[in-house]
């Protein structure tokens, strides 16, 4: 760390920062998991999903956006903001269509690890049972609307690292919807199977075909190790695309 280094704390933990880092940046580094959902990095910050909010100060603040500064008091571990982020994520949940028992992602599905990590059992909210557009018209991928959390973590990466501008967000409220930049769908688009985009993807939302349950349970990601435990044990930030 250089002379301009910046010092806060983190529940009590003295963490060190470079100028520009953010808070969820910085606690990577210091081997303090907060958890998140739209975050992935090499992606530019979004803020969509608000499962790391923290409290900076006293406030709720979306912790991979917010800059960190000298002397700042964040809270992360508390339980208050365990029932927000589980609030959260319950949320999500009932907002589409998860059914993780049938899910080609399940096992390595970050939500549905997150729902465990924040020991949700069953939402509380109920279920809103949307009827949404499945895109299966490429030979290689498809969308299906009904997993989509809307973390924009697909279209950052279309954008950032691919450079295609593939997809999109159209309509608002609970009409938002991730997609293709053609009226006729994925296959008239240049997307790819090894696109980062299709990669990004957290949920089973965007994915691969014919790669379903192709990996045995037991040997899935988060079939033994709950997430976030890599940054816990001061492993190297993964990224979530490989």
């Amino acid at each position: 760390m250089s002379d301009k280094t910046i010092t806060f704390t983190i529940d009590e933990v003295e963490v060190k920062a470079r100028p520009g880092q953010t808070i969820m940046e910085a606690a990577d580094e210091a081997a303090i998991y907060i958890p998140r959902l739209c975050s992935l990095k090499g992606l530019s910050p979004f803020g969509a999903c608000r499962v790391c909010t923290v409290l900076v100060n006293g406030r709720p603040q979306s912790s991979c956006t917010q800059p960190a500064a000298p002397g700042i008091v964040v809270e992360n571990a508390s339980e208050r903001l365990h029932d927000i982020r589980q609030d959260i994520v319950e949320m999500l949940f009932v907002e589409g269509n998860h059914f993780c028992m049938f899910c080609e992602k399940s096992g390595n599905c970050e939500l549905q690890a997150m729902g465990y990590r924040l020991g949700m059992m069953e939402p509380k909210y109920p279920r809103l049972w949307p009827r949404r557009e499945l895109d299966a018209s490429h030979p290689d991928i498809f969308i299906d609307r009904d997993r989509c959390i809307l973390c924009a973590r697909c279209i950052r990466a279309s954008r950032e690292q691919d450079g295609k501008h593939i997809l999109g967000f159209l309509g608002r409220g609970p009409h938002k919807r991730v997609t293709p930049d053609s009226s006729d769908g994925l296959v008239q688009t240049d997307a790819a199977v090894a696109d980062a985009a299709v990669a990004a993807c957290p949920v089973g939302s965007l994915m691969r075909k014919r790669v379903g349950f192709g990996i045995p349970i037991g040997q899935r990601k988060y079939d033994h190790r709950p997430i976030g435990s890599d940054i816990e044990s001061g492993a190297e930030v993964p990224d979530e695309r490989k």
